[in-house]
This record gives structure tokens, sequence and C-alpha cells, in this order.
């Protein structure tokens, strides 16, 4: 143990009281550094140091006191002879050094004798703390095929003991795995490779373990470890490489351009656009008849149908392809060359092929009119097909619905069945199929038939309408020239001729002058013409085609006869009746002819309401107004009404006479009235007889219609208290209630207890309760 002792020298010069110079006293501290080593574990506390004052006499008089950084806890001091301990174990990686200050007091007055100063105490290193790398694992990257020396990466690792004491954190790196692939420099921590042309393609990651040891290496110092995982990045040093050198392949002959055909590979191990392989046909008697593209996929070479191949014309190909790298690294230029070459044979094989025709299309002529049977032509296909199968022809009825057309299924002959109109349809476009025996295949072939022309339809006027002539026309005018039209074919220098028919060829009214041109203009030979005297004329016209053989038809021009002004200009063409009356003209008859018709309409409309006005059912004798009658929809007041019905229009003095049959039914029999009822006189006042006699006649009569309606009274009337009074049958029955408890109903229904509660009641009562 190191033991630092501290000597306070003191010195003092005193004056006398008179002059004396008073001279600042000069500290007695003498420090040094304490030193305290780490990590100590021994059984005693470690003892720092001891402090003493030159005023210490050794008495005790004096006190030590020591404050600051860990004083009292992990520093403690006797007091009275100022030994410093450390009872604690320090760490000085985690405080290196404490500042403390010491003072002396005196024990009895605490007072200081000397000023407070501070001192430092240090803890001593020793090498308990192992490298570390704080960063790791690390992971680098190198490029294959690097030179021997290339820098992958440094790594770094961190000793917590004090650099500058001893060699506790001089550190020394050194590689435990990965050898003879990479090195590590021993000083600066830097990984290298150590083996020259490492292949990705053979191994890509390597595990390095990389290990730094404190006290510059030697025996006793501390080590860490760190794992680097480094991982071959590719280069283009590998060439792409067809795994064959011939490829077969085959095609049918029924294959379309652009069908595909076969696919080769070509290997290169490397990775991106340095494995990438572009593919091209350089060489070969099929380099015409196919094309080679790239799979953006799979990266395949696919070798596709660019034209039609033929087995009976040719039946095998050659190819050669080669495969290269588009993106060489010039480093490895002398690895090359980048590029493979393979060859490709390719068979075609024998299809069953649909007849061939001849060509491509045919056109044929056939004369209009021709009879049934006429031939049109011929058509012809052939087996392409080694076999050479007979053919067999037929059309599509689809493109000859009306079957104008017939072939011949095994010559490809084809005729007509019937007669063509070539003004009907000038051409004929159909398709004929052909077929091989036994095949489901066929071909179509595009037949387009042209009906030529026979002159079989006469000339006609180009158009059919009137000629207006004026009266005042003067004699050697033209009024008209005329044209034709033929459905018929015209030949380069046919032409039309006209001519007045046989009939009319000496007339004295119009003459016809033939133009040469296919027109003729017409003349007028006099004047003077009348339209009352005649105001149309006829003129028929022979014209005559000129063809072969040559047709022509006779065509009449219709001449109106109109008035005009002195300019010639038409002002009226019809016929207008001079017999009319002057100042009635043609507006006014009209009006009055549909004054006509209104007041027609308005006589027929009332004839037909008169005959759909229903008559009565009943024949009276004579219309009585007693004998209507009344509906009343109003319901009344209850018992407070006494004007809602007017009994007196239940008599009929006149009907009572006899039957009143209906006109609207017939009966099957008819009863007589019974002889032995009286009947009351015609205005008798007796209203119950006229009613009970009513009654018994009705109820008698079973022909009689029924008139009788129940009238159904829903409303009661406001205030009452009771239910529906109707009683229907208290006319005709005898009724044994007793009606007696009407009395207790109110004033309300007091003519009702009087009219039911007694037996004797006049003909007054009576009406009073029935109005009630």
């Amino acid at each position: 143990h190191f033991l630092s002792h501290l000597s306070v020298h003191r010195h003092k010069q005193r004056a006398g009281k008179e002059g004396q110079v008073l001279h600042r006293s000069k500290r007695g501290w003498v420090w040094n550094q304490f030193f305290v080593i780490e990590e100590y574990t021994g059984p005693d506390p470690v003892l720092v140091g001891r402090l003493h004052s030159d005023v210490d006499s050794g008495d005790g008089n004096i006190k030590y006191i020591l404050s600051g950084e860990g004083a009292g806890t992990i520093f403690v001091i006797d007091d009275k002879t100022g030994n410093i301990h450390a009872t604690k174990t320090l760490d000085r990686e985690e405080q290196a050094q404490y500042t403390l200050t010491a003072q002396a007091v005196a024990r009895d007055t605490n007072k200081p004798l000397e000023p407070p100063s501070e001192f430092i105490v240090k803890v001593q290193d020793i090498n308990d703390n192992p490298p570390e790398f704080l960063h790791g694992p690390y992971y680098a990257r190198v490029p294959e095929m690097s030179n021997v020396g290339t820098s992958v990466m440094q790594v770094t690792a961190t000793d917590a003991d004090d650099p500058t004491y001893g060699n506790s954190a001089r550190l020394v790196y050194s590689i435990l795995q990965g050898q003879p692939y990479f090195s590590v420099e021993p000083q600066t921590g830097i990984i290298r490779t150590a083996l020259p042309n490492m292949d990705r393609e053979a191994r890509q990651e390597y595990d390095v373990v990389i290990q730094a040891k404190d006290m510059g290496g030697h025996m006793g110092g501390l080590s860490g470890t760190t794992e680097v995982k480094i991982t071959l990045t590719d280069v283009n040093d590998n060439p792409p490489k067809f795994p064959q050198s011939v490829y077969s392949m085959t095609v049918s002959e029924d294959k379309v351009p652009g069908e595909e055909v076969g696919r080769l590979h070509a290997k290169d191990p490397d990775l991106g656009d340095n494995g990438l392989v572009n593919y091209r046909l350089i060489d070969g008697d099929g380099i015409t008849m196919f094309e080679l593209s790239t799979d953006s996929e799979t990266r395949e070479a696919v070798v596709k149908l660019k034209k039609p191949v033929d087995f009976e014309t040719k039946r095998s190909y050659t190819l050669k392809v080669e495969g290269s790298n588009p993106h060489v690294d010039p480093q490895f230029l002398a690895w090359g060359p980048y590029k493979d070459e393979a060859t490709i044979k390719i068979s075609v094989e024998d299809a069953d092929e649909p007849p061939v025709f001849v060509a491509p299309s045919y056109t044929f002529e056939v004369e209009e009119n021709a009879p049934e049977g006429t031939l049109v032509g011929r058509v012809h296909a052939k087996d392409t097909d080694v076999a050479n199968n007979p053919v067999r022809y037929m059309i599509p009825r689809y493109t000859d619905v009306e079957q104008f057309f017939s072939i011949n299924s095994e010559d490809g002959m084809i005729t007509t069945t019937r007669p063509l109109d070539r003004e009907a349809q000038p051409w004929h476009n159909i398709s004929v199929s052909a077929t091989e025996i036994g095949h489901h295949q066929d071909t179509k072939v595009r037949v387009n038939i042209k009906v030529k022309d026979v002159n079989d339809n006469p000339p006609e006027f180009a158009t059919n309408n009137e000629v207006l002539m004026c009266e005042t026309v003067a004699p050697g005018k033209v009024i008209e020239t005329v044209s034709a039209v033929d459905k018929d074919e015209m030949a380069h220098r046919q032409h039309f001729t006209f001519s007045l028919a046989p009939e009319v060829a000496h007339n004295h009214n119009f003459s016809l002058k033939d133009n040469r041109d296919s027109t003729a203009s017409i003349y007028v030979l006099r004047k003077g013409f009348s339209r009352l005297t005649q105001d149309v004329y006829y003129l028929p016209i022979e014209i005559n085609d000129n063809g072969f053989p040559a047709m022509s038809s006779t065509n009449t021009l219709t001449i109106r006869v109109c008035s005009c002004d002195s300019k010639d200009t038409i002002l009226s063409c019809n016929v207008e009746p001079y017999v009319l009356p002057a100042g009635l003209s043609t507006g006014a008859l009209i009006a009055i002819l549909a004054c006509i018709v209104i007041l027609l309409a308005i006589v027929v409309l009332f004839v037909a309401l008169r005959r759909q006005k229903k008559e009565p059912l009943i024949v009276f004798e004579e219309e009585d107004i007693r004998e209507n009658i009344i509906t009343y929809d109003d319901e009344g007041g209850g018992e407070e009404d006494t004007e809602a019905f007017d009994i007196a229009t239940l008599q009929n003095p006149d009907g009572a006479n006899g039957f009143l049959p209906r006109k609207d039914i017939k009966p099957e029999l008819q009863y007589p009235i019974r002889p032995g009822i009286g009947r009351p006189a015609a205005n008798s006042v007796d209203v119950d007889d006229f009613i009970k006699t009513r009654i018994a006649e009705a109820d008698s009569d079973p022909t009689a219609p029924p008139y009788d309606s129940i009238q159904i009274y829903g409303y009661e009337g406001r205030g009452s208290l009771a239910g529906s009074l109707s009683s229907l049958e208290s006319v005709t029955t005898e009724s044994d209630l007793d009606y007696d408890y009407l009395q207790s109903w109110g004033p309300r229904f007091k003519k009702l207890a009087d009219l039911y509660g007694t037996k004797d009641c006049s003909i007054n009562d009576a009406d009073d309760g029935e109005d009630s």
C-alpha cells in the first residue's frame, strides 16, 4: 500500500505591537495525489492516505473533517489521526477520480484551525474489461473474383479500461474463422480477401469470426469476438451455354403463322443482367420460314412459325441459333466469348388438309334468259395430301338462297336451274365448297357469275309527265323534247329512234322530229287550240332501241291545253263550268255543302237520342203525379221530424181499378183480381183501410212486381238513448208485446208510447206514429 503523508508547515512572524508589519500566513498543507487500486477485494478497508497538520501536537485537540465526493460513504477519516480509508470496492470505469476537501478544526470549539483544501483520489486501473464489438454482427459484400487483398470492411472493438495506463486497452485483431479466404489486419481490424478467384457460383456466403484481444495480444489479456457474414456479389464471369448442341422439333403443316413450334434455353449461372441471354437466328434453310422471340418470364428462346409449311413440298428445316450476353464485363473479356450456338432440326408432319382450289376465285358469264341447265363454268379442287382422295363439291344454300344454280358434285360443273334476268339481278355471288370423301374438312371458293345482257326490254319514256300547251301556241313551236330509257344495256353507238304511231302519222295537230341523239322534238302544226273544244290530246309515239334483236314500244304522250296570259305564263289547265250563275264562286259552294252536312248530322243525332230514351215500365191510362215513387235519401230528424214523408202519395185511386201489367216482362199466368176483397173509394180518407187493402192485394198476387222497397233509417236523431225502433211487421200482424216500458223513456217517446201502449187509437194517432 502506498501511504501519503501530509505535512503542514506554518511560518509565523510576529512584530511588536507598535510598528509591527503583519505578513499573510502561508498555507501549511502539502498535497500529493492519492491512488487507490480498483476492484480491491481484501478483508480490510484500504488505507488511502493520512492527513496531518503542523498545529497537531498529538494531544487530540485537533479534529480532522473530510467532505466531498464519497465522503462518509466510500471514504472515511479517523478524526484523530487523519487516516483515510476506502470502505467500498471502486470501479474506475464507473468513476475514475474523486475530489475531496479536508479541514482541521479545534475539537472543543469546532473552529477551523486551517483553511479547507481540496485533494484528489484517483482510482488506479486494472485490466478488468474485455474488448467489445458494439455493432456486431456485421454484413459485408465483395465482388466475386476480386484480387487478393481487396478490402471487405473494417470492424472496430472498444475497451472500457484506461488507454493511458498500461496495456489494458491496447487491442490486437485476429481471425478465428474464415481462413484461408479472408484475413484481418491486427492493428486496424480491416478485413481483406486472402484467396484469388473466389467464385460466387461455387460458394456465395462466408461466415467469418474476428477476435479483438487487449494487453497487446499477450498472455492474460481479455478478448471479444464478432461474426461477419460476407456475401460474394455477382459479376459476368460465365458465358451462356446451351445444354444440347442439337435440338429436334416438329411442326404440323396445318399450323398457322405465329404458332409456337418449340423452345430452347441457354443456361447462364450469373445473376440479373449478367445472366441475360439474347437469342437470334444466324443460319439455316428455315431462316425465312421461322422466327425467334424471347419469353420475358422464363427467358427461353421461342421458335414460332413465320410462314405456312407444306409437308408435300419440304419435310424438314434446319436452323442455327446463337445465345449471347448483352452485358459483358470488360474486366473478364479474356474469359470469353460470351456466346454459344446450337442447331435446331425441325421436321414437318403431314396433316389432313382440306382440298385446295386451283384458283383463288372464279368469274363466269351466262346469258340472261338462257334455258335451264345451261353450263356456267367449272371449278376444280384437288387433295394436296399424299392420299390424293377424290373431292366432292356443293353450293352452300345460304350463298344461293333462291337456288339459281346447281353443281355436279363430282366434276364441279355449275349449271343454271332456271332462266336468269339481268334486269332483276346482274351479278350472282355464290360459294362452292369442296370436301374430301371420308373427311369433314372443306374449303370454300368465291364464284362470281355475271348475267350477260340480252335485248329483251323495249324502251319507254324517261318521264310520264303531261305536256302543258297554251291555247295561243304558235304553229311550228316545239312544245316538248322527249327522251327514252331502256332496262337493257346500250351499246356504244346504239341510240333510240322516235316516230309517230301509224294511226296519227298524218294528224294535223302535232308532228315529231327525231334528233338522232336519243331524243325527239314535238312540234305544233296549227293554231287555234281551245280548251272548250278539246282540252286534252293523246299522241302515241313509237320508240325503237335499234338493238339486236330490235325492240320497240308505243308510248302515249298526253298534251293538255291551258289558258295563258300574254307572256305565255300558264294560268289554268282545268275545265271550268261556264254554266254557273254569276257571283257564286267555288268557295261559296263549299260553304253551302258544309252547312248541309252539319244539319244532317244534327238531325241524325237527335233521332238516335230519341230512340235511346227509355219508356216507362208501367202502362198508365193517364199520367198521375200521385203515382210517382218518391225516394228519400235524407234520413230525417227522428221523432222531431213531422214533415219527412207525405202518406198521401201512397194513394192511387185510378190504379186500383185493375191489374197493372209490366212492360219489361211477360207473365206466364194471369191471375184475376180476387173479388172478395173490398176496395175503398178512390178518394177515401180511410188510410188504414187503404193500406190494408193494398198489402192484402200484394200478398195474394204472385205476379205483382216487387215495387215495395225497404228504407233503412240508420240515423235515429240527436240525443236518442234507444236503439233501432224499426217494426216493419206491425202494420200487417197483431202483436201481443207489452209496450208499457216506453212510458219510462222520456218525453221524446211520448207519442210512441201513446201509439203502442193503448189498443184503441185513432187514424190521426196512427198518422203521428208513422211520422215519428
